[in-house]
């Protein structure tokens, strides 16, 4: 007989040995990692492997998509600062899982999604979310209807298209995302201040692009 996976341990060992070694100290975050299943929010036939620090194969939807590794979200929303009374928009929400645990932080999520069947799927995950409202869109032009945000978080990485994004940051607002592909990317902050919005280089980190972000294909004479 099989024995029985304790997601609970793994979802420990997955705080000790990867955020906790990767300089995710924030006791908020830690705590709100391990409040959420993250094994709810993967293909099933990956559940026992939904703890490991790779990213993940979304289930359904028309675009190959992944989720962030456990490190690289937890390092971007270390990055975000998010508070208790902040409102948050996730873009590219993809499972739900970015805005379930960013829920058990923020006062309200946003949760954006581009792919139909994903954020369908997603509402369903998120429906014992109190707090979550998923929304179906383009990723680039975000949620007007929401905005202004105080912490916007892209969930994979983008190479052009931010500048609806920042428009929607409130003053003081972060927006947490990886630019660019492959050895060249970066996890940046982005902040709102009275005249401009400023950019900090925070960690090394790539994912794959998200619909919508990928830079513009130069014309070839």
């Amino acid at each position: 007989m099989r024995a029985m996976v304790d997601f609970a341990v793994h979802r420990r060992k997955m705080i000790d040995s990867q955020l906790r070694t990767n300089d995710v100290t924030d006791l908020v975050i830690i705590a709100a990692f391990g409040a959420v299943a993250r094994e709810d929010f993967v293909a099933p036939d990956r559940r026992e492997l939904a703890y490991i620090d790779v990213e993940q194969p979304v289930p359904g939807g028309a675009t190959r998509r992944v989720m962030l590794t456990p490190t690289v979200f937890a390092k971007l929303v270390q990055l975000a600062e998010p508070l208790t009374t902040d409102r948050v928009l996730v873009v590219g929400s993809a499972t739900g899982y970015e805005a379930a645990v960013l829920s058990k932080i923020a006062g309200s999520v946003v949760a954006l999604e581009s792919d139909p069947a994903l954020a369908a799927a997603a509402a369903q995950r998120l429906a014992s979310f109190g707090n979550v409202v998923p929304v179906t869109g383009p990723l680039p032009g975000g949620w007007p209807d929401g905005a202004p945000y105080d912490v916007i978080l892209v969930a994979g990485a983008v190479e052009a298209g931010l500048e609806t994004l920042k428009g929607q940051l409130a003053l003081d607002g972060r927006m947490a995302v990886i630019e660019g592909v492959g050895g060249a990317a970066s996890a940046v902050v982005y902040t709102r201040g009275d005249a401009e919005v400023s950019a900090r280089f925070g960690f090394n980190a790539a994912s794959k692009v998200l619909p919508g972000f990928e830079k513009p294909k130069a014309f070839v004479f």
